[in-house]
């Protein structure tokens, strides 16, 4: 090999780290311009459709349909004949509620175990049905909105689709309340015959929690898929689902430090302080819901005009 083509090569071999390190830094930055791109457009989405408007509107009414929904269930339980589930309900409450808001639920137990289960039963199915469905049929009009479509479902069809959804939605916690109940009686009988472990508790305490996030992922995708009159796909698992389950755990974990650490509403708010502090967190996780719907539609779904009729 002569010395000048040794040179070029050995010129060549000393080029092509640089053009490797060139291409990841290419690459890098392309990368972080997408995702700038991505953030930039989806505040624009959510500036447009609304989000935090439509939170609010969520919120007044989550907050109109929880009590009749929270006395009927509660009501309902007693014929289900699975243990324990009434202080599984409360015990998840409290550990996503913050705590004034959690013992307004403990207040409305007491008062369904003071009455009588008929008439509360029967008022809480008239009152339920009508004021839980109308919560589920705002989150509905909220998704069209989002979604850039017109309700274009005749009333009672999207009614019944509000109906349907709220009863999914009840034996939705149910079940997976039960699987968590289940799950504790085999951590119970494990313990008995190997003794209590830390990495026993780890491990069904990380399997309670994995339980509820996948009942939250399918609630979503399932509120995703039938709420709006638009056709969007069915994920269990996708980004704004992801997001949005993402985002009430956050909401959900760091209001309720700050309301128990920082935040004192009494002083304010007085007596209204419990349903103030309630209200709040279902503005948040109104958003948190709208949020993931906009991601999903916006970036999963770009044909939105497509209707149900």
């Amino acid at each position: 090999m002569s010395p000048a083509i040794a040179s070029k090569n050995k010129t060549r071999a000393q080029l092509l780290p640089n053009h490797a390190e060139r291409g990841l830094s290419t690459t890098s930055t392309s990368s972080h311009g997408r995702l700038i791109h991505f953030a930039g457009n989806l505040w624009r989405e959510i500036q447009a459709d609304h989000i935090f408007d439509g939170a609010a509107v969520l919120a007044y009414f989550f907050l109109l349909a929880v009590f009749p929904a929270a006395i009927f269930v509660l009501s309902l339980l007693p014929y289900l004949s699975i243990p324990h589930l009434q202080q599984a309900i409360l015990d998840l409450l409290r550990q996503v509620l913050p705590q004034q808001s959690a013992e307004l639920f403990e207040v409305t137990l007491r008062y369904v175990a003071s009455e009588g289960r008929e008439g509360l039963l029967t008022f809480g199915l008239i009152f339920t049905l009508w004021s839980a469905s109308t919560g589920v049929y705002t989150i509905m009009e909220q998704l069209n909105a989002v979604c850039n479509v017109k309700e274009r479902r005749s009333f009672w069809k999207a009614r019944a689709t509000a109906i349907l959804l709220m009863l999914f939605f009840f034996l939705l916690a149910i079940g997976s309340l039960s699987l968590v109940i289940f799950a504790g009686v085999v951590q119970s009988w494990l313990a008995s015959l190997m003794g209590w472990s830390r990495p026993l508790l780890v491990f069904f305490a990380t399997l309670r929690w994995i339980i509820l996030a996948v009942g939250l992922l399918l609630a979503l995708a399932v509120t995703y898929h039938f709420g709006p009159a638009a056709k969007l796909k069915f994920r269990l698992v996708s980004p704004g689902n992801v997001v949005a389950a993402a985002l009430i755990a956050l909401a959900s974990s760091g209001f309720r430090f700050y309301v128990s650490r920082f935040g004192n509403y009494s002083v304010i708010y007085g007596n209204l302080a419990a349903m103030i502090i309630l209200m709040l967190w279902m503005y948040m996780a109104g958003v948190a819901l709208l949020v993931g719907c906009e991601i999903d539609t916006t970036f999963l779904h770009p044909h939105k005009s497509q209707v149900r009729g």
